[in-house]
């Protein structure tokens, strides 16, 4: 084939400043798209399970926020079943939503999930891991949205049992999946995108 009929790849792209205006418009102040933006809202009044809370921040490789981060999380109910029909297990907790999606706040850069304490899901060999959250992030300046896990320090045991923890090299860099507890059911987890105390990303 030509070299001019070949099929070449695309520039890639930034998230850019307009994430925010698809993905969570309401808060842009743009209403009437949404009667709450995707995301917002993971549990119900009847939702079972310990509820917690997840905040923290997106560092840069300068040590400031991210002030206009988005952030996804996906996660299993408190039993430990994912709320999807992909998950063979089945009879999830119908009024746990298991996906969410949250902005950093524009002054302070601070994110917020309020969810439940997720159970142990099975790894491919049937091995359980340990109660962790998946977190998916954009923003200005990241071509590709970047994947990580969030674990829990409370959890130690389960954590050391952990058979993707078990991969991290060098170990000294488990810390950097691990939120920490700040009392009453709430975690901090800050993110850094490069620096010394970088994040684990995942290549998934």
């Amino acid at each position: 084939m030509a070299e001019d009929k070949l099929l070449h790849e695309s520039p890639s792209q930034t998230a850019g400043p307009y994430v925010h205006i698809g993905c969570l418009p309401n808060f842009c102040g743009i209403g009437g798209v949404y009667a709450a933006d995707p995301g917002s809202v993971l549990v119900n009044a009847d939702t079972r399970g310990e509820r917690i809370a997840i905040t923290g921040r997106v560092f840069d490789g300068e040590g400031e926020p991210v002030k206009d981060a988005v952030l996804e999380i996906w996660q299993a109910d408190a039993a430990g079943v994912y709320p999807s029909a992909s998950d063979p297990r089945g009879d999830a907790d119908p009024n746990f939503f298991g996906w969410g999606r949250a902005a950093a706040d524009l002054a302070t850069g601070e994110y917020r999930f309020e969810t439940i304490r997720p159970g142990r899901v099975p790894f491919a060999e049937g091995r359980l891991q340990a109660p962790h959250v998946t977190c998916w992030i954009v923003a200005r300046g990241i071509n590709m949205g970047l994947q990580t896990r969030i674990y829990f320090a409370d959890e130690a045991e389960a954590n050391a049992q952990d058979p993707l923890l078990a991969l991290v090299e060098p170990r000294a860099r488990i810390d950097t999946l691990i939120a920490a507890s700040d009392g009453d059911g709430s975690y901090r987890f800050d993110i850094h995108l490069q620096g010394a105390r970088e994040t684990v990303f995942l290549d998934i």
